[in-house]
């Protein structure tokens, strides 16, 4: 029977927002100030340039930069597990091992996403070969699955012989938003499974899930780390919980996942700086922004 040998965190992970100045290029102070909030609002860890974080509108020696900054100011790297994942293999090797070089937990790793009919032996080569390069005997990978976005995605018959294979780097973060698909992976023993939707904790904690790694996070982080840790001492008292973790959920959704959030932070926080989002997005309504501002219970 396999079991992984390191811990993954367990708890909410937030994929960051990458804030923008009206210049475009990125707030260093602002991103410091938000992952900082993050993680006092009770993130166990934190992704940056992941989808929330449009991660593919940055170039690699941006995320560097960015993570440096984060870790100067004091983020403690092992609790940061930035996106790397490019088309490129070389690319991406390069960048993960930068991420690992700054001492960061791991990375969260997109499947090469330009040809969309790579069979599973092509994806599994790829990731067999990003491991070899970077070469590094502390490297986790956090399998990124988000085919209606990324147009690529990892079966689960893929995610069983990397874990087979790499059990001591492999671990997934499932966006597919198929409950189906995310309880066959955790039915992939000792494979840590984190889900994209707070929603869904309720059914995969009971599971084995060790939390989430959820947009959601950037703006209401402190409900949903409250759910897991009452799972882990009283599962009634958590499911008392749930409801309201779910309507957050449902509500969020019913806006641009990046946009509308990134308005709504503008709108909660004063700071019309969070409104910026990158080409080819554009900036969400005010309007609309508030309504899931209020919603929330953000904004009065």
């Amino acid at each position: 029977m396999t079991t992984a040998v390191y811990t993954a965190p367990r708890g909410v992970v937030a994929p960051i927002f990458t804030p923008f100045a009206d210049s475009g290029e990125i707030d260093t102070s602002l991103f410091i100030d938000h992952a900082l909030d993050m993680l006092n609002a009770g993130c166990v860890a934190l992704a940056p340039f992941g989808t929330t974080g449009e991660g593919t509108s940055l170039s690699s020696n941006e995320r560097i930069d960015a993570l440096a900054a984060l870790i100067a100011a004091g983020v403690d790297p092992a609790m940061l597990v930035p996106a790397t994942g490019l088309p490129s293999l070389t690319e991406t090797a390069a960048l993960s091992k930068a991420c690992v070089d700054l001492g960061c937990a791991g990375v969260m790793t997109l499947p090469p996403y330009y040809y969309k009919t790579a069979p599973d032996d092509g994806l599994y080569a790829y990731f067999e070969q990003l491991i070899d390069r970077v070469g590094a005997p502390d490297l986790r990978i956090y399998l990124y699955h988000i085919p209606q976005i990324a147009g690529v995605g990892l079966s689960v018959d893929l995610v069983r012989r990397l874990f087979a294979d790499f059990d001591e780097v492999v671990a997934i973060k499932d966006s597919s938003g198929d409950l189906a698909n995310t309880e066959a992976l955790l039915g992939i023993d000792g494979l840590a499974v984190y889900p994209s939707a707070e929603s869904a904790l309720g059914r995969v904690l009971p599971l084995g899930a060790p939390g989430c790694i959820t947009a959601s996070a950037n703006l209401v982080a402190g409900p949903i780390a409250r759910l897991i840790e009452a799972w882990d001492r009283d599962p009634e008292e958590a499911a008392t919980l749930q409801p309201a973790v779910t309507a957050s959920r449902l509500a969020i959704q019913g806006h641009p996942l990046i946009e509308g959030q990134k308005r709504a932070k503008a709108l909660i926080s004063g700071d019309d700086r969070w409104a910026n989002v990158r080409p080819p997005l554009t900036p969400y309504g005010a309007d609309a922004a508030a309504a899931l501002a209020r919603d929330l219970g953000l904004l009065t």
